[in-house]
């Protein structure tokens, strides 16, 4: 089936969906973007992924073409039109077209969907691991289209056979650079950073639902800490809680999704879901 895509304030077939080469997001990588999914034609969480792409939108000082009230509306229109049972949801702002290259425009709104499949209901037991690398992102509490360093690291986390990288910045680990990052200390408290991080929709449901059950904590944490806590995961709109069973080729507690993952994973996957 033919689907849809919203630029600006119009609806096309995503085929015939363009931006001109002169745009700041193709010169200079100057752009923001969130992402939502949507189950069974309702979005997910879409107050907290809004709030965050406006937020993202005047921090860069782009001015979104269309009010919030109306981006809602085509936001609908868009999902009514492609109807997919189950999808992803992403919504670029970019810096528009540039007189110099330079310079900021008018932004151009581009927005996608695409089929989402195995997304998760249950927790991965066995988990993944990480490598740490030492970097931190600029403008860290905006969602940029800037993935530069993550993906020019790919040769690096393939060779060590991981799955992702967890930056670190003065020897404090920050986030990874799709996902945030929790830790479960040795007496039951859960820890997760709270500086120079882009604080995730995924992440704050996760220290909503666990501060009626434990200890929480936001607040540096030393790169040394994680080595040795009792359970650690990660967190993004797609993945939900993933456990990590390795960090730099250490195991991280028994290597497998500890008793605090699981619980926290079950409530969170049954507000996605609705069960």
């Amino acid at each position: 089936m033919n689907r849809f895509t919203l630029i600006n304030d119009l609806l096309v077939p995503a085929e015939q969906a363009s931006i001109h080469v002169s745009d700041l997001s193709l010169q200079r990588g100057y752009g923001i973007f969130d992402f939502f999914k949507v189950i069974n034609g309702n979005p997910v969480f879409l107050d907290n992924h809004l709030d965050r792409f406006y937020r993202s939108a005047a921090r860069m000082r782009l001015q979104p073409v269309i009010p919030e009230d109306i981006l809602r509306k085509k936001i609908a229109e868009l999902i009514a039109a492609n109807s997919l049972k189950q999808s992803g949801v992403r919504i670029t702002l970019t810096g528009g077209y540039s007189p110099d290259g330079y310079t900021i425009g008018h932004p151009n709104l581009i927005v996608t969907e695409q089929p989402l499949n195995n997304l998760p209901t249950s927790i991965q037991e066995q988990g993944i691991s990480l490598i740490t690398f030492p970097y931190q992102r600029q403008l860290p509490d905006v969602k940029t289209i800037d993935y530069l360093m993550a993906v020019w690291l790919q040769d690096k986390i393939i060779e060590a056979q991981s799955s992702d990288v967890l930056y670190h910045y003065d020897d404090s680990i920050t986030e990874c650079p799709r996902a945030n990052i929790f830790m479960v200390t040795s007496s039951n408290v859960l820890i997760t950073p709270a500086n120079n991080i882009l604080k995730g929709v995924t992440r704050n449901r996760v220290l909503e639902i666990a501060a009626g059950e434990m200890k929480v904590e936001e607040r540096d944490i030393h790169k040394d800490e994680i080595y040795e806590a009792r359970e650690v995961f990660i967190t993004s709109t797609t993945k939900h809680l993933m456990p990590v069973k390795l960090i730099d080729g250490k195991i991280i507690g028994n290597g497998t999704a500890g008793e605090t993952t699981r619980s926290l994973s079950k409530k969170y996957n049954q507000i996605v879901y609705g069960k």
